[in-house]
């Protein structure tokens, strides 16, 4: 089982998360989460003093953007957001990383670019080997869905997604369908939309191999 240590801000933080399971394969050497990813967890919360602490808050507010940190301080922090304010709170995060680290980043146009581009989303803030990632299980008018087998907080994710296919335009419903915090050896959401047209279906084509 991974034990991701490392330094935050300055003050060394040994994260050893041996009681939370992994998904499928998730082995996470030398798992590094960018900055900006931190900070959007103060960007969900109208106080985050209240909620984290004052010395945490402090902590994440140090952190450069830009800079590499050990993905298990921000695993341990989303997972205390979690504990005080809840599942629409964590929810809400994914939303504010996405606004933060993607929108402005690549264009989504439809949900088939969103569908096939949000394992880049996830590698673009997130660094080492074997960390996991995103495999499009179906896409199909109207319907898709995904599995997941990041270690990262699955309503955070199910945020990110969200979002994501908001600002292309296609609004959709996105379920949790099983989830590795619970049992499970991965994830798999599945999106719903209304929309058959280009909203929907793009013209993105998947890379190849």
């Amino acid at each position: 089982m991974p034990t991701l240590t490392g330094a935050i801000g300055d003050v060394n933080v040994g994260v050893a998360l041996e009681s939370m399971r992994w998904p499928r394969g998730y082995v996470g050497t030398d798992h590094g989460t960018l900055g900006s990813v931190f900070l959007s967890v103060l960007m969900a919360l109208k106080s985050p003093e209240q909620v984290l602490g004052e010395d945490e808050v402090r902590r994440v507010k140090s952190l450069d953007p830009e800079a590499w940190y050990p993905v298990g301080s921000l695993l341990s922090l989303v997972d205390l957001l979690d504990r005080v304010v809840g599942t629409q709170g964590v929810l809400r995060m994914g939303r504010r990383r996405f606004e933060a680290s993607h929108r402005n980043r690549v264009p989504y146009t439809s949900a088939r670019d969103v569908v096939y581009g949000i394992d880049e989303m996830y590698h673009h803030v997130n660094r080492g080997s074997s960390i996991g990632g995103w495999t499009v299980l179906a896409f199909e008018p109207g319907h898709a869905e995904l599995e997941k087998t990041t270690p990262h907080h699955c309503a955070m994710e199910q945020g990110i997604l969200s979002a994501a296919l908001s600002s292309a335009q296609c609004p959709s419903v996105v379920s949790h369908k099983q989830c590795f915090r619970e049992g499970a050896d991965s994830c798999i959401y599945s999106v719903s939309s209304t929309l058959r047209d280009a909203r929907w279906s793009g013209t993105h084509t998947p890379a190849v191999p």
